[in-house]
């Protein structure tokens, strides 16, 4: 079944962005098929002038990670386990942990300030905590790209904001590639340096005010219910 059709975008080292739309539109399914989660219908992606059907699986656990909504397959893990699950593809066959894989994995819990945290159980977390665990866990894998799905679901406001500055701070400081799916459109116009705008038919790509200039977020919902005021940068109900 196709989804989305005639997509052509790039992605920047140093920058972070959003893949937004309404609900089904296949904002999921382009971040697992970018992840070679799954496979694409047609079509080529290229990592780094290289096409990504080339890579095998340890070549590409060395160059992107991946988080995705699924539940963890156990909560009773700690966070500092958790996280060193993350040094998978530069382990021995035994899984024995290096100095150099002990230092990233510390650097990590140190970036997403979790050091408190790190010898609690996943279950006595909060959906906030454990997100930031499972973003440390991306970090700890140290790959030149992160792809989230719906990194904010299920978090209250504060800890959405706090969670995408976050991934705003690590893109620029560390110069990774972030790509997250969200709901989340006015904090993604306000935080993010690009947006895919899915829609039905026409897809747009680029930096916010350039989207805004084009009209791309007045296309997304029926304009007898919600509208879009291009000099806020925020949804108003059609009352």
């Amino acid at each position: 079944m196709v989804i989305a059709k005639g997509l052509n975008f790039s992605l920047l080292g140093g920058e972070i962005s959003a893949i937004i739309g309404i609900n089904g539109i296949g904002k999921s399914t382009l971040l697992r098929t970018v992840g070679k989660v799954q496979p694409k219908l047609s079509g080529t992606i290229y990592l780094n002038d290289k096409n990504l059907k080339d890579y095998n699986a340890l070549e590409l656990a060395s160059k992107i990670s991946v988080v995705l909504t699924e539940p963890l397959a156990s909560k009773n893990l700690t966070v500092l386990e958790l996280i060193s699950l993350g040094r998978q593809p530069y382990t021995n066959w035994i899984g024995k942990l290096s100095n150099k894989d002990k230092a990233k994995i510390q650097e990590a819990i140190a970036m997403v300030e979790l050091a408190e945290l790190q010898y609690k159980k996943c279950h006595e977390l909060s959906d906030g905590q454990l997100q930031r665990v499972m973003i440390a866990r991306a970090l700890a894998q140290d790959t030149a790209i992160i792809l989230l799905d719906e990194p904010t679901s299920h978090l209250d406001l504060h800890h959405k904001v706090r969670i995408l500055k976050l991934l705003k701070s690590i893109a620029h400081k560390t110069n990774k590639t972030i790509l997250f799916t969200s709901h989340e459109i006015e904090m993604a116009i306000q935080l993010c340096d690009k947006i895919l705008v899915l829609n039905k038919e026409v897809h747009d790509f680029g930096k916010p005010n350039e989207l805004i200039q084009k009209s791309a977020f007045e296309k997304l919902f029926p304009i007898d219910t919600v509208s879009f005021d291009p000099s806020t940068g925020s949804f108003k109900i059609k009352k």
